[in-house]
């Protein structure tokens, strides 16, 4: 079988960005989206400062992320190892943008020419209106292998039927070829010099590799062997270009879907299991429904592609988003039903399609690989927790408003109390497991700037409240009306702030410092990273 791969020689690479040129040429890509692009990193200090040139682009990964989370199969990975978008099928959602680890996917949402309002001829016909509104990314240029293929010429080694960014290196510092095959010349460079893949330990085994040094450790290749077993330096300093950077993908629109969808299933789950004790409560199951439908418009207005929505059910198998979609289509064709009919079979199937509805959410989020706040594991206790909580603070604040609390409050109370604390608990978990574990300097800074209000307005005061309204008479319910408030707007207040302040991407890292001639060799460098 054939595995298409590059390899990049560090100690070859010049920082001259010929690649880069030649891959905007190939594929007309608007001003600010590179396809193909140049690192340049700087380590150590002076006197004992390193530079290296790292060519980065899609990494075309054996476990493409981008692949398992495209809710219409736009994203495809051929069985050579290419991984492609079908424009006519993506929708636009940015799911993929924010599930590659190596910021290698765009959304362009309109047409851009480098000289602003004015478009030079050149632009206008290149322009691909195709790609408006839609994921794109490197192909690796697959039409020039594919063309090559059939017309006998071998990629790699026929300039036409090898990648633009490979075929226009002027140092001989990129290659391309089958890594599937002994022979050829990827795999004999492979074999002859000591390499990295970039996060390698995200587990997606990306296809390009970075040579550094000489498989030979002799006197001129590698003067020092520590390089070999030394760690990759993680310093918090930034690095322009390099250092994780805020997405920008997902505004406060994909974060109003986690909001108000959170809590409208929260809500009508809350209202659901009150209405088995009490008199039935179908104006909060309807406010729940119309939480959740006012999330999913909100998402629709995010969309590039918002008219081909219908195409996001394409991939139950895999993708969280179409999950969602599928349980939400669920919730609303059965709880309408219920509501009507008073149907408990049906109210009880829309109870657990509410469930799934909140479940798919917290896993959306943890399966975005790219952000690492987000793919932590732990958030999804902590974003399941979340949304029931809202819920059931808002019941407490509806059925306070409208003089409807039942006479024996006291099952709400310590609902609301048992869900704080699991609140608590999984965000504790969640602060943890980063602290632990490492994550981008951005992110820890502006989760711990949120942490005193989240734990103090959003635990520590509803939870005095709560107990407060247990022995302050006629004031309880106003007391505990204050705390569903509380609970509701810092919940809200926390995914806002993760989807849209936290949301640090990966950025760049680099295991190794190439070997230049006969120096040495030295550990890489991931900048703007807490150290774990």
């Amino acid at each position: 079988m054939t595995r298409w791969t590059v390899v990049a020689d560090l100690n070859r690479c010049v920082g001259c960005q010929t690649c880069t040129a030649a891959c905007k040429h190939a594929n007309a890509t608007v001003p600010g989206v590179q396809w193909r692009k140049v690192l340049d990193i700087e380590a150590g200090e002076y006197p004992d400062v390193r530079r290296a040139f790292v060519p980065v682009g899609c990494m075309h990964c054996e476990n493409p992320p981008c692949l398992d989370v495209c809710p219409t199969t736009a994203t495809r990975k051929r069985d050579d190892g290419i991984v492609t978008i079908d424009y006519d099928l993506c929708i636009g959602c940015a799911y993929c943008v924010v599930a590659c680890p190596f910021q290698a996917r765009y959304r362009v949402d309109a047409p851009a020419s480098a000289y602003g309002k004015k478009t030079m001829r050149h632009e206008a016909l290149l322009e691909n209106p195709g790609r408006i509104g839609v994921s794109q990314k490197c192909t690796f240029c697959v039409e020039r292998i594919d063309e090559g293929l059939a017309n006998g010429k071998a990629p790699g080694s026929a300039p036409e039927a090898t990648p633009a960014c490979v075929g226009s290196c002027i140092a001989n510092a990129l290659h391309f070829g089958d890594a599937e095959d002994p022979d050829s010349n990827v795999s004999r460079l492979l074999a002859e010099n000591k390499h990295f893949r970039m996060h390698e330990s995200l587990g997606t085994a990306p296809g390009i590799y970075y040579l550094w040094a000489p498989a030979d450790d002799g006197a001129q290749a590698c003067k020092t062997n520590s390089a070999d077993a030394a760690p990759m330096v993680i310093q918090s300093e930034p690095a322009k270009g390099i250092s994780p950077a805020l997405q920008l993908s997902w505004d406060w629109r994909a974060a109003a879907n986690f909001m108000a969808g959170g809590t409208g299933s929260g809500l009508y789950l809350a209202a659901f299991f009150a209405s088995l004790s009490g008199p039935s409560l179908q104006p909060l199951l309807l406010l729940g429904l119309m939480l959740v439908a006012a999330g999913l418009g909100c998402v629709w207005l995010e969309i590039g592609r918002p008219w081909r929505f219908l195409n996001v059910f394409h991939h139950p198998q895999r993708s969280w988003m179409t999950r969602e979609a599928m349980a939400a289509c669920g919730l609303f064709a059965l709880a309408f039903p219920a509501i009507i009919f008073g149907s408990v079979v049906l109210a009880i199937g829309a109870a657990l399609c509410a469930a799934a509805f909140l479940y798919s959410q917290a896993r959306i989020i943890e399966r975005s690989k790219g952000i690492p706040a987000w793919r932590e594991p732990a958030v999804v206790p902590l974003i399941v927790a979340t949304g029931l909580s809202e819920g059931v603070g808002l019941l407490a604040v509806v059925l306070t408003l409208a003089g409807a609390l039942p006479g024996a409050v006291w099952p709400l109370q310590a609902t609301l109390l048992v869900l704080l604390a699991a609140r608590y608990f999984g965000w504790r978990r969640y602060r943890r497991a980063l602290n632990e574990k490492g994550a981008p300097t951005g992110t820890i800074k502006v989760l711990d700037a949120a942490t005193p209000s989240f734990v103090i307005a959003g635990h520590a005061l509803p939870a005095l409240l709560i107990v407060l309204s247990v022995v302050a008479g006629f004031m309880g319910p106003v007391l505990l009306g204050l705390a569903g408030v509380s609970v509701f707007a810092t919940g809200w207040l926390f995914k806002f702030v993760l989807i849209t302040r936290a949301a640090f991407n990966q950025g760049y890292a680099i295991e190794r410092m190439p070997a230049r001639g006969g120096g040495d060799s030295a550990p890489g460098i991931q900048p703007g990273w807490t150290v774990s």
